[in-house]
């Protein structure tokens, strides 16, 4: 069995590129680590001196606001150099290939490389490219995952929900599409979830995504029924090919999440969102801003959750 790219020979996490395929124990390891970052933001001075004189190079190389901020953030209160790479005016658009790139910025002495590209895999790539004193982080490839987008999900669940093995969870939309989808049902899988449910139109659901371990459904009241979790996703139309949904109006009646349907969940069940929020197509307004979304929080527990990721990195 060829060993796990993303662990070093020690099984220490090297790189994170996927949640598919690491251990139980690393995991909750970053969500204990996380919850110890909490409350460095109710401080005076938000700063920890753990990645002092550590670079950290950030590579957008499709738009983001809160994942890329939240790790700007994250890697600033850990005390390390942030570099922000503006990727519409860098070399990639002269035609410098990708790997110089990375070669050129580790001649910088980069410690860290955040990546973001609309191809899946490309963080991988990079990860065998570059040395072995450098890490690097998926921010979001392709379709392909979005591993620190599902462990602030997992950690939000943990905080409200605290014991996964007793927990149902809806992952609602458009799961095709999706990098958080797969990222959530791996974690949740991983962490001993017993009930974890995708519900969306046939379009949106890729084909034999119940080999995952979930269950399917293509009715949203059976799906969100009895849930403890709803985790909606973002209708990305960026990223659909013809027409896979008949109408945001039509999308919106039959698995928008209204009041009413939030009805069927348990009355405590708490709904998530990775945003940005179509409001009126994939949730209600009076869902979004309503006493069981934890929307906000998500945001708020992600500069945590990248804190630990790139301080766990860092300490290898």
């Amino acid at each position: 069995m060829s060993r796990n790219p993303q662990l070093n020979e020690k099984g220490a996490l090297q790189h994170l590129l996927t949640i598919e395929g690491l251990p139980r124990e690393i995991l909750i390891h970053i969500l204990d680590t996380a919850a110890s970052f909490i409350n460095v933001a109710e401080r005076d001075v938000k700063k920890v001196p753990l990645m002092r004189g550590k670079s950290v190079f950030n590579l957008f190389f499709e738009p983001s606001t809160r994942t890329r901020t939240t790790f700007e953030i994250a890697a600033k209160r850990l005390s390390a150099d942030v570099i922000n790479l503006n990727i519409a005016t860098s070399s990639q658009t002269k035609g410098e290939t990708l790997l110089d790139t990375i070669d050129n910025l580790s001649a910088m002495h980069a410690d860290m490389f955040v990546v973001r590209h609309a191809s899946s895999g490309a963080p991988y790539l990079i990860a065998q490219h570059v040395g072995s004193h450098a890490h690097v982080v998926n921010a979001g490839d392709g379709r392909h995952a979005h591993p620190t987008q599902g462990l602030l999900d997992s950690y939000t669940i943990r905080h409200y929900k605290r014991d996964f093995t007793r927990l149902a969870v809806a992952i609602v939309g458009d799961v095709l599409h999706s990098r958080v989808a797969r990222s959530l049902i791996h974690a949740l899988t991983t962490l001993g979830a017993p009930d974890v449910r995708v519900v969306g139109p046939k379009t949106l659901l890729p084909a034999g995504v119940e080999q995952l371990g979930v269950r399917v459904f293509h009715n949203m009241d059976a799906g969100i029924r009895d849930c403890d979790v709803i985790a909606m996703l973002r209708v990305q139309n960026e990223r659909m090919r013809g027409a896979l949904l008949p109408s945001e109006q039509e999308f919106f009646k039959s698995f928008g999440l209204t009041p009413e349907r939030l009805a069927l969940a348990r009355p405590d069940a708490i709904v998530m969102h990775p945003g940005p929020i179509n409001r009126g197509v994939e949730i209600d307004s009076a869902v979004a801003d309503g006493s069981q979304a934890v929307i906000l929080s998500q945001v708020t527990f992600g500069i945590a959750v990248r804190m630990a990721v790139l301080s766990i990195l860092a300490g290898k």
